[in-house]
Formats: structure tokens, C-alpha cells, sequence
């Protein structure tokens, strides 16, 4: 490969730490909650990678945080196809931004034309940053290419390939390396694409706990094993497994419950209503404690008080005390325990925890060879790394590496 098209999408992911969910439709109150933008630095990480073994490729960007500083920062000397700050000519609806075209504000539309852009010069792969929402944006625009190149579906996989830097809240697309470097890695290394699937939510639905996914294209992405995730999956029955667990919660502990079914399953075995999608923070009674308030009693008699519910990064670390345990399970298919949908559990409230409780039925167990984490921390991730043991049943447990 001689060349390569990067775009960057620098505001997703800033909904995840505060609690959003997502961020189409809401960045002013992701800003407004402190939010910080993720996706610069972990386009910088997946250049970085890929300029490590491949040095001399020419690279296609967009201006500014579109590209072309990370680009920069990383190595390359990029060559600028689009440029946010300006508009183009035909599309009347979307008024100028003048200033500075480093700091314009981005939309879908200018990922969108960025793409467009990139497909003039005859770029032999689109390296993208964001989540779902972006690789929507970036499929849809390669679909319409080859479209008008006459290529069917089913002969997809002769187009130019994409492949995502995971920054997006939400990750239910098979298009993204597991982690930044993994997609520089895989982007330098390919030999060969596969057809794989767009998908994405309504975050409306996922706000209010229902995930309601929508498959958005098929498209060619490069492919290398154990550094890309799969697709989504369901997972089984877990009755049992949450009965085992709440039968074993420790008195005074106190208790961060990660999203997903699975794990709301154990809180409402505790007698605790979760939220789905969000966070939740439990501490369990002592056995000198009794209060009332916005406390539940679980099946087993265990009672405890629900200190937040559906809480953001600032909501955990003004509520947990120590000893802190942390529940979640993985997300099924793709094994990932921390970095895609739980991104309010961050660095400094894993650094609080002195025990990470992993739980999953065999059912979602299946075809998951490891387990990953994605942290934005590199230190914590090599933290994190080993072997973790893996709850599936009452009694029964089972053993992954996480890498």
C-alpha cells in the first residue's frame, strides 16, 4: 500500500465518561458536563502505530483536527484534501464557519465530504476515528462510490476498504481494531478484506435503556486476527449465575455495577432497579447497618443503598469508598471489558477498586478466546493484562486472558 486517506471525527466519544451515552445530538451538554474530546489522542496513537511500519506512505487528510495535526504529530507530512472551515460551493444549507481552520466546528456532513474528498485521490484504504455514527457516515459515502462504479454487493470487497479507530461511545460495528494500535498495526500489515457489518443505534432508545440496532452497510475492511473485534451478540441465560453472586456480596463493600444485561440481572437479584445502559453504584449494608432510604432488599434478604444510578465519571468518584468492587461483563462477541460502553468507569475509578468482578454466561462466552481493555491509560491496561476469572454460573467459573 502507497497511500492512505485518514479522517477523524474529534468529537466522539466525549458523551461517554459524563454519562451521555453517545454524543449525536448532544455535544453542547457533553461539554457542558466537562467533557473532553478522545478522539485526537487516539488518532494520534493509531498514526503513531501505523508510522512505525510504514513510514513513507503518503497520506490524505482534512485540516486541522480532521487529520491533519495528528498526522503531524505522528510522523507524516499529510497532504490536506478537505478543509472544515470552508463550505462547498453546492450545499447552500450549510453556512461558512470562518476562523480558524484547525479549531472549526466538524459535523457529519464535513466527515462526509472529507471521504468524497479523499476518494479524488485515489487513497487505497480510509483509516476513520470515531465510533458507529462515523462508520456510518464513511460506508455510506463508499457505498454511493461504488455505486457509480457499478459494483454490486456482493462485489464489494474490490472497493477501498475502511477500517475504525475505536473513539466512539458506542462500538456495535465489525469494522474497528481493538484498540488505536491495532488499527495502525492492521492498516500498515493487511493482505487481504473481508466483508464486514455497519451497525448502528438509535442513542435515543440507548439513553432510555433499550438498545435497538440497525444494520447500515456491508462493506470491505482489512482483517488480521485477534486485532479486530467481531460483532455483536446476545448473550444467554444468567439467573443462576447472578443468584451465586448476590449470595456472596461482602457487607460494607461498596458495589459499581458496569451496563448490560448480565449485570443488571445481579442488581435486580439484589433488589436494586438498574439502569440497562448506565452505571450504577451499590454499597452493601454492614451488619450493623440499616437504612431505608433508596435501599433494597434482594432475594437472598442481603440490603444495601443505592448511592447513584446511571452515574457519570464525577458521579462514581464522588460516591465510591473503599473496599470497591467492580462488576461487568463483556460485551458479548467481542470481549471488550472496559473502553466500549462503560467509559464512566475511567482510569481513576478502576484505580479505586481493589477487586474487578468479571461475569458472563457460557453462552456469551462463546467464540470469545480473550478478553480485552481499552482504557485510554496504557499503564492501567498492562495493569489489567493477565489472566482474569471469569464468573458463568453459581458455582462454576472460568478462566481468560485479557490482552
Amino acid at each position: 500500500m502507497e497511500s492512505i486517506g485518514v479522517v477523524v471525527n474529534p468529537i466522539a466519544g466525549m458523551g461517554g465518561r459524563v454519562g451521555l451515552k453517545g454524543t449525536d445530538g448532544k455535544l453542547e451538554e457533553a461539554r457542558r458536563r466537562g467533557a473532553e474530546p478522545r478522539a485526537p489522542d487516539r488518532a494520534r496513537e493509531a498514526l503513531r502505530s501505523l508510522h512505525r511500519r510504514a513510514p513513507d506512505l503518503t497520506v490524505y487528510t482534512a485540516a486541522g483536527v480532521m487529520g491533519e495535526r495528528a498526522a503531524r504529530d505522528a510522523g507524516y507530512e499529510p497532504t490536506v484534501v478537505y478543509d472544515p472551515a470552508t463550505v462547498c460551493e453546492d450545499d447552500a444549507a450549510d453556512p461558512a464557519r470562518p476562523g480558524d481552520p484547525a479549531d472549526a466546528e466538524t459535523t457529519a456532513a464535513d466527515t462526509r465530504r472529507a471521504v468524497r474528498a479523499l476518494l479524488e485521490h485515489d487513497v487505497e484504504l480510509i483509516l476513520f476515528v470515531g465510533g458507529d455514527g462515523t462508520a456510518v457516515d464513511v460506508a455510506t459515502v463508499l457505498e454511493d462510490a461504488d455505486a457509480t462504479d457499478g459494483l454490486s454487493t456482493e462485489s464489494r470487497d474490490t472497493g477501498i476498504p475502511m477500517l475504525g479507530v475505536p473513539a466512539g461511545v458506542k462500538i456495535y460495528s465489525s469494522v474497528f481494531g481493538v484498540t488505536p494500535a491495532d488499527a495502525g498495526r492492521i492498516a500498515a500489515e493487511f493482505d487481504r478484506v473481508e466483508a464486514r457489518e455497519v451497525n448502528d443505534i438509535d442513542e435515543d432508545a440507548y439513553r432510555e435503556g433499550e438498545v435497538r440496532t440497525e444494520l447500515r452497510a456491508i462493506v470491505p475492511v482489512p482483517v488480521a486476527p485477534d486485532l479486530q473485534s467481531s460483532k455483536q451478540v446476545s448473550s444467554g441465560s444468567v439467573d443462576s449465575l447472578a443468584t451465586g453472586f448476590a449470595r456472596e456480596v461482602e457487607p460494607g463493600r461498596t458495589y459499581v455495577f458496569g451496563p448490560g444485561s448480565t449485570v443488571g440481572a445481579i442488581e435486580a437479584e439484589l433488589g436494586i432497579d438498574p439502569s440497562p445502559l448506565g452505571v450504577d453504584v451499590w454499597r452493601a449494608d454492614s451488619d450493623t447497618e440499616s437504612d431505608g432510604t433508596d435501599s433494597g432488599r434482594g432475594s437472598d434478604g442481603r440490603e444495601g443503598t443505592v448511592l447513584a444510578r446511571d452515574a457519570a465519571e464525577a458521579d462514581l468518584l464522588d460516591v465510591i469508598t473503599e473496599p470497591v468492587t467492580i462488576v461487568v461483563s463483556p460485551i458479548g462477541g467481542q470481549g471488550f471489558l472496559f473502553g466500549r460502553g462503560n467509559h464512566q468507569i475511567s482510569p481513576p475509578v478502576i484505580r479505586q477498586a481493589d477487586d474487578i468482578a468479571v461475569v458472563a454466561a457460557d453462552e456469551k462466552l462463546d467464540g470469545i478466546d480473550s478478553l480485552h481493555v481499552d482504557t485510554d491509560d496504557e499503564d492501567l491496561d498492562d495493569h489489567l493484562r493477565g489472566w482474569q476469572q471469569v464468573r458463568t454460573g453459581r458455582f462454576t467459573t472460568r478462566m481468560l486472558p485479557v490482552t
